[in-house]
């Protein structure tokens, strides 16, 4: 069993509707989904505001390299090109972290492979994976080389601007439990 935390983001076309197209290909695997949020870019290159959420998805047939050629899939029928690092994009969907099932605990799993680097490198250093994550999660914790703190603890650890810059909206996507 592997369950995961996806971050989806989408700053062109229809960005509302390439947040949906996530949410309606991963269907009943989906044990959680966040508020869509309204968050400035991130990584220095002027573009348009994107549009995120948070989901959280259980299979017990995948594994976590299968849930990111899952998400790649999604991206490219959303007609996404991967030009320019931190560029404009169609639909993002990163893996931030995937935990197994052990007896009765989940433990998270680690990768260092450069195709999939478990839990993502740079989740706690972005206030659009981490505010609309504790929304859905508020318990959940992030490993960053091999210490795991709250996702409090990391935004706290955030400037402030950057964290007030992720504005929850009324916007849905179509889910419910």
């Amino acid at each position: 069993m592997t369950r995961v935390v996806l971050s989806i983001g989408s700053n062109m076309g229809d960005r509302l509707a390439h947040l949906r197209s996530v949410v309606k290909a991963l269907g009943p695997r989906l044990v959680a989904v966040s508020s869509v949020y309204s968050t400035p870019p991130w990584g220095g290159v002027p573009q348009q505001d994107y549009l995120n959420a948070v989901l959280v998805a259980e299979d017990p047939a995948m594994e976590p390299s299968d849930w990111l050629r899952l998400g790649q899939e999604l991206e490219q029928a959303a007609g996404r090109m991967r030009e320019v690092r931190w560029g404009a994009r169609t639909l993002d969907v990163d893996v931030v972290q995937a935990e197994r099932r052990r007896r009765d605990r989940r433990v998270v799993v680690r990768s260092l492979d450069p195709v999939l680097t478990l839990p993502h490198p740079q989740a706690h250093n972005r206030a659009f994976v981490l505010v609309p994550w504790l929304e859905v999660e508020p318990d959940a914790e992030l490993e960053v080389a091999g210490a795991p703190r709250s996702l409090r603890e990391w935004l706290s650890a955030l400037d402030s601007a950057e964290v007030r810059g992720v504005r929850r909206t009324e916007l849905t996507l179509g889910w419910s439990r």
